[in-house]
């Protein structure tokens, strides 16, 4: 069977430069956790060595520092220390052969608990090292706003009769409990990707039809990987400096609650993520190649440019602010869970009507953030979080929730909250 023909794209194009910040974000690497030999926890900070690096030069230290090391990682054991005893009280300044840093700045961040960290969630990093945001996953959330727009206002965009939320709801309750789990995660693709690839794209004279990357419109949008993430110093407009980029090893307070709304405590998580976080990606659409797309029953397109495409990413990301003063507004603080639950700082951050934010990216951003589920009622919602995830009968889907400690023990942040300028 032939592979469909790649179109040759045409010359017209809207871009854009957009300025993206977050108080606190977190992206996932394809490493979920780390051993404890894969970083060090020491001096209020949290380091993570070039392995390769560190080997090499434990090998030249002589003696058994190597086969300790390795001795080490077999039995995922922390390594401060051996580092001590090879390469003396300041180790995380030793350097390679080439004179590169064995414990690189981009992988040093402050630790803001006193706890001793037991697995550590790390922060996506670049060929580079450097921490940054991929634009697959700016897409993702871009994409997930814009099934949201179109289910949500069916009328408008003429979306066919078995794609509406009511037809969702009952395919989606005929088919949860026959699925395993991993089908379960690709239950999506058969019930909302057709509202992006089920169109004809016309192109000189040819016209392509069928599921493949040239019959679905988001082909048209680009979205780039954001500009490393490297701390430094900027200026406001009201002329104060201000520290952004700068990576933390933060508590992750998962918390839920009981039936009379008493806060409830989970567990605790500790991962790396970006404080103040001020970066830049470039938003490109191919207005020409829109028109080329035409819906099979006459489907019409949710955004014709860069400014409607972000509106729609406000108007989602507002449905979620609301949804969250809610659920945080019902929430009752408990100093006596295990942990002091209090949650007045959260509530204050929910206190404006509206949303300063566009979007909700990366980690912590739940079922609501990644699913079109706030379309769903709530037992149906309920149905599918016990299906495909964590059984909590009779409570609100989500029930649980991540919020993020600062370095006074106080819970004060909440992760993936992001706001987009267009520059």
């Amino acid at each position: 069977m032939l592979a469909s023909p790649i179109l040759k794209k045409p010359d017209t194009y809207e871009s854009k430069r957009i300025r993206l910040e977050s108080p606190i974000l977190h992206i996932g690497s394809s490493v979920s956790r780390l051993s404890p030999f894969e970083y060090v926890d020491a001096n209020n900070k949290v380091y993570l060595p070039n392995q390769e690096a560190i080997a090499k030069a434990l090998k030249k230290q002589g003696g058994r520092f190597l086969d300790d090391y390795i001795q080490a990682i077999n039995d995922r054991q922390d390594i401060t220390n051996l580092l001590k005893q090879a390469f003396g009280d300041e180790w995380w300044n030793i350097v390679d052969a080439d004179g590169e840093a064995i414990f690189p700045k981009s992988a040093i961040s402050q630790k803001l608990t006193e706890e001793r960290i037991t697995d550590l969630r790390p922060m996506i990093r670049n060929g580079m090292g450097q921490l940054y945001i991929p634009g697959s996953s700016i897409k993702g959330a871009i994409k997930t706003a814009i099934v949201y727009h179109l289910l949500k206002y069916a009328d408008k965009y003429k979306i066919p009769s078995e794609k509406r939320v009511s037809e969702i709801e009952k395919k989606l309750r005929s088919k949860l409990g026959t699925l395993n789990k991993h089908q379960h995660k690709f239950l999506d693709d058969d019930l909302f990707m057709d509202l992006f690839s089920d169109f004809t794209l016309t192109y000189q004279d040819r016209v392509f039809t069928g599921r493949s990357q040239n019959t679905d419109f988001l082909r048209a949008l680009k979205v780039s990987d954001s500009e490393p993430l490297i701390e430094r110093r900027i200026t406001t407009k009201q002329k104060k400096q201000i520290r952004v980029n700068f990576s933390v090893v933060a508590e992750v307070i998962v918390s839920s609650r009981f039936p009379d709304h008493l806060a409830k405590y989970k567990a605790s998580i500790y991962a790396e993520m970006l404080r103040n976080v001020h970066t830049e990606f470039t938003l490109t659409l191919d207005t020409e190649m829109l028109t080329w797309f035409k819906h099979k029953q006459k489907m019409q397109l949710p955004f014709s440019t860069l400014n409607e495409l972000i509106k729609i990413c406000q108007e989602f990301a507002q449905d979620q602010w609301d949804y969250e003063h809610d659920y945080w507004n019902d929430i009752k603080n408990n100093p006596r869970a295990g942990r002091n639950l209090d949650f007045n700082y959260i509530r204050e951050i929910y206190e404006p009507e509206k949303s300063p934010y566009a979007l909700r990216l990366g980690w912590g951003s739940g079922m609501t953030g990644t699913t079109v589920d706030l379309l769903f009622d709530d037992e149906l919602r309920e149905e599918i979080r016990d299906t495909c995830g964590l059984k909590a009968p009779d409570f609100e889907a989500p029930k649980s929730r991540r919020s993020v400690v600062n370095a006074d023990g106080e819970i004060k942040f909440i992760p993936g909250w992001i706001k987009l300028k267009v520059l």
